[in-house]
């Protein structure tokens, strides 16, 4: 569980707003199978250090994700731009809800300063949502791109963004950046919406994916959910053809964790056969690569998966008739 009072703002203020006067849900018993040691290693340590020197902003601890201990001991961080507030208010996520500054035009450096210094060879950046910018934040996103190819050429970039919703033109801006990989998560099934992600709409979601590969073939396309929230399996297993129609390459599959008492409630905890029974199914439909377990999150393993992605592709390519090695 999180503290609802962010007490370092000044002066303190609620970080979910919307959320304040929500009834108290009931907490389900974590399963073994979910639990995580509490971080404190020497190279969790360093990450955090470089992360506070940097004056960044990491979506492991806003979102306060059960990997940090594990991500930032190898020095792996996702960085999220743009500023710790969100201007949305979905119902499962823990980032703080509110009006947000300026954007920190010094930033995009301070990430790539960050990004080298901490040796990264894929790096992840995600960000708040920005609906209060004419962009959406698409321009930030390229400059945080172009910053980092610039301090290291050789690091892959991965981008978990926003659905820049009623921004036109904000995703050519993106794309034109070329990210190694544009990820774009669903978050739920499309019945779950007006509830888990009331700001958002399921099918400009995946129209955004769609229309990554209409811009660039060649770009990888990402996207994931998160279950037991409600959720029918068959409903699972629909998202999983409306991303392939869509050719996303790469779909991953964790469970929801729950943040506080005035949050989304855990309807279930799915248990690991199931969530192996989901990758099995999702490779079976053609998806390049499937990351689905209890603890699967976009950022989990992401340096790893990007080589297997590309791999698979390769192989892919190979197979096709006429296709030379």
């Amino acid at each position: 569980m999180v503290t609802l009072v962010d007490r370092l703002a000044n002066p303190p203020r609620p970080r979910h707003p919307e959320k304040a006067h929500r009834p108290d849900s009931e907490v389900l018993r974590k399963p073994d199978w979910i639990r995580v040691r509490a971080p404190g290693s020497k190279g969790y340590s360093e990450t955090r250090d470089i992360v506070r020197s940097n004056r960044l902003v990491t979506v492991c601890e806003e979102a306060g994700c059960p990997n940090i201990g594990e991500c930032w001991d190898k020095k792996h961080a996702t960085f999220m731009i743009m500023g710790e507030i969100c201007t949305r208010a979905c119902a499962f996520c823990n980032v703080a809800t509110g009006i947000p500054g300026a954007l920190d035009a010094g930033e995009p450096e301070r990430v790539a300063h960050a990004v080298r210094t901490m040796g990264l060879m894929h790096v992840v950046v995600t960000s708040v949502d920005r609906d209060d910018l004419l962009d959406g934040g698409a321009r930030h996103f390229a400059e945080v791109i172009a910053a980092i190819r610039a301090a290291t050429p050789a690091t892959t970039i991965e981008i978990l963004t926003p659905d820049f919703l009623r921004k036109e033109g904000a995703l050519e801006i993106v794309v034109a950046a070329r990210p190694d990989v544009f990820n774009h998560n669903l978050e739920t099934v499309p019945s779950n919406y007006l509830t888990v992600r009331p700001g958002a709409r399921y099918f400009h979601s995946l129209r955004l994916l769609q229309r990554v590969k209409e811009l660039d073939p060649a770009m990888f396309t990402k996207s994931g959910i998160m279950v037991g929230l409600g959720e029918e399996r068959h409903e699972v297993l629909q998202v999983m053809d409306d991303l392939r129609s869509a050719d996303v390459d790469f779909m991953t599959i964790g469970q929801y964790l729950q943040p506080s008492r005035k949050h989304h409630p855990v309807k279930r905890f799915v248990t690991p056969e199931e969530f192996k029974s989901y990758e099995t199914i999702g490779r079976t439909k053609g998806f390049l690569l499937m990351a689905s377990s209890p603890l699967t999150r976009s950022s989990h393993h992401a340096g790893d998966d990007f080589q297997r992605l590309r791999a698979a592709r390769d192989a892919q390519l190979r197979s096709r008739p006429g296709a030379r090695d």
